[in-house]
């Protein structure tokens, strides 16, 4: 069965996420572990999230994927920067465990001028620093559009980091179809080819998580604006197929297209449809 979902808002608590799921024939659903921008999180409620677990078994609710807010830049130039970076994703990490064995994804970061090689030797460090051996939790690395100066616009950058990680059994990668395609990898036309080159610079093993987006640029943009299924460069039918390619369809989708619970309610049994 397609494990789908999209991006809901935490503001209302892990139960709450559970049943606007469910609303829209979801089987899975990614969230900001606090606000976007950053900042201090919400604290979690151990009743909301007892509940939420018993709901999400009773109606096959799994691989949630937590979502890093965007402002953290882990390869920053400015130490103070990094450092927030840092504490706040092992705070991440240490209440991913009121739901164990799922998935956080984060974005690289941009190395602002210092250049790509400084920017890896960054993050690396950074994970280095937060990842613990009795986690439960992976930490997913993001494909990114090559936007600026954007670590993880291609597959070698996220090899690198892999590599340089002590603990990376807890590391993997969540691939992105709207920042692939920005950053050149022609999924619409040539899926086999660019998941070939994955296998071979990171491995299939290590992809763990699709964000199933549309683009509004054209291949190899490097902009980042997503786009509805169907409304963008990529197009329906190639994302159809990424849904339904063997090497993917038995991993977890989720949906950043621009839209509301409705818009998602319409993608998820476009989906669903084709994936049968």
């Amino acid at each position: 069965m397609l494990t789908i979902g999209c991006h809901l808002s935490s503001s209302r608590g892990y139960l709450a996420m559970g049943k606007d799921a469910v609303k829209i024939n979801a089987n899975t659903f990614q969230f900001f572990t606090r606000n976007p921008r950053g900042g201090k999180a919400k604290d979690i409620d151990p009743e909301d999230v007892s509940a939420f677990l018993a709901f999400a078994k009773e109606h096959g609710i799994n691989r949630i994927l937590a979502h890093a807010p965007y402002t953290l830049n882990a390869c920053s130039a400015d130490e103070k920067i990094r450092d927030f970076a840092r504490r706040t994703m092992a705070d991440d990490l240490l209440r991913m465990e009121y739901t164990p064995g799922n998935c956080y994804n984060f974005h690289p970061g941009s190395h602002v001028k210092q250049g790509v090689e400084t920017g890896i030797s960054y993050i690396a460090e950074m994970l280095n620093t937060i990842l613990k051996p009795e986690q439960t939790t992976t930490v997913l690395l993001e494909t990114m559009a090559g936007k600026g100066s954007e670590v993880g616009g291609r597959f070698e950058e996220l090899r690198e980091i892999i590599d340089r990680v002590e603990l990376n059994s807890h590391l993997g990668v969540c691939l992105d179809t709207c920042h692939v395609w920005d950053g050149g990898y022609d999924i619409a036309n040539h899926l086999d080819e660019v998941l070939t080159e994955f296998d071979r610079v990171i491995g299939l093993g290590r992809l763990h998580a699709i964000h199933l987006n549309d683009s509004l640029n054209p291949l190899g943009a490097h902009k980042d604006r997503h786009a509805k299924i169907g409304e963008g460069c990529i197009g329906k039918e190639a994302l159809i197929r990424v849904v339904q390619h063997p090497a993917l369809k038995d991993l977890p989708f989720y949906l950043e297209t621009p839209n509301e619970l409705d818009g998602y309610a319409k993608e998820i049994a476009l989906m669903r449809e084709h994936a049968k």
